[in-house]
């Protein structure tokens, strides 16, 4: 259900484009064409594993555990909780190969609601300096040896410390084959995330993510940038030289700091019911608060041992 950046191309360190400023809050362009769909992080080991063996997370929201096959046979093992348009992806060090599976890795998709939008995004990237976007496609194989197209997608570089963001568009084969489980279209051109996801989160408290925080090297927010802008965000910065993305319904922050601090921070989620009552789990080095109210607080890290 992603595109892990090991899965499809070779990282190196260090940003690729780099030149870009995140100078005022409104977006540059009249119509929103990327959208949150999911964000990824890689933890520590006894994390990973607590977020896998939580039986707390299986009521809170549809959750699975699941190794995935992509593009070139590469595969990669995941802890998912999925809402109704978007989703997180959670890792531990080495589930997936190489580079990305490193402590701190994250990752950050944006798709397209709507069919043939991914080629005005490539075409505002250029006008966001990015001359080269590198387009590839993502393949998934149910486990019959036969892959089907799964999406389209965009990188503005690749080279990168250890966080990658990427453009994303469903493809219409994957929509087709039954194995997916996806839902028919709400419109001529549906391509959207609220069809890709099953309606099996109305069972759960967990609705959709809707604020996540990132802590990325300055070399990875000046490629991630270009995207968010070329996307339709609203993209400014902050007095400590972070960046604030808004719009569409996700409110997406990032920290510039040192590759070492470098991570997924702390996530916030709607619940499809207000609860009366605050509850805290702790999982691993984490801390998940689920309300009161109609909104969860998870804190990963330092926040998370508090």
């Amino acid at each position: 259900m992603i595109i892990v950046l090991a899965v499809a191309l070779t990282g190196a360190i260090g940003g690729g484009v780099g030149t870009a400023q995140a100078e005022e809050s409104r977006s540059s362009h009249d119509r929103q064409l990327l959208f949150y769909n999911h964000s990824y992080g890689v933890f520590d080991r006894e994390t990973a594993d607590a977020i896998e063996h939580s039986d707390y997370l299986r009521d809170f929201a549809n959750f699975q555990v699941r190794t995935t096959t992509g593009t070139d046979g590469q595969t990669w093992t995941g802890r998912y909780l999925m809402g109704r348009e978007t989703y997180l992806e959670l890792f531990g060090v080495g589930d997936i190969a190489g580079q990305d599976g490193t402590l701190g890795s994250a990752g950050l998709g944006l798709s397209t609601e709507r069919a043939g939008d991914m080629a005005t995004v490539t075409e505002r990237l250029k006008d966001e300096g990015v001359a080269d976007p590198v387009e590839f496609l993502q393949t998934r194989d149910f486990g019959d040896g036969v892959p089907v197209p799964w999406f389209d997608a965009i990188l503005t570089t690749t080279e990168y410390d250890a966080f990658g963001a990427w453009a994303m568009e469903y493809r219409p084969e994957y929509f087709a084959d039954p194995r997916g489980n996806t839902e028919p279209a709400g419109f001529p051109g549906d391509v959207g995330r609220e069809r890709y996801l099953s309606d099996d989160y109305r069972t759960h408290l967990m609705r959709d993510v809707t604020s996540v925080e990132l802590a990325v090297t300055e070399g990875d927010l000046a490629d991630t940038v270009p995207l968010l802008r070329a996307g339709g965000f609203a993209v400014r910065t902050v007095p400590d030289g972070g960046v604030v993305a808004e719009r569409g319904g996700t409110t997406i922050r990032f920290a510039a700091v040192a590759r070492d601090d470098a991570g997924l921070k702390r996530i916030e989620l709607s619940l499809n019911r207000p609860v009366k009552d605050r509850r805290v789990e702790r999982i691993g080095h984490s801390k998940l608060v689920v309300g009161p109210g109609s909104r969860a607080v998870w804190t990963f890290g330092d926040g998370g041992t508090e």
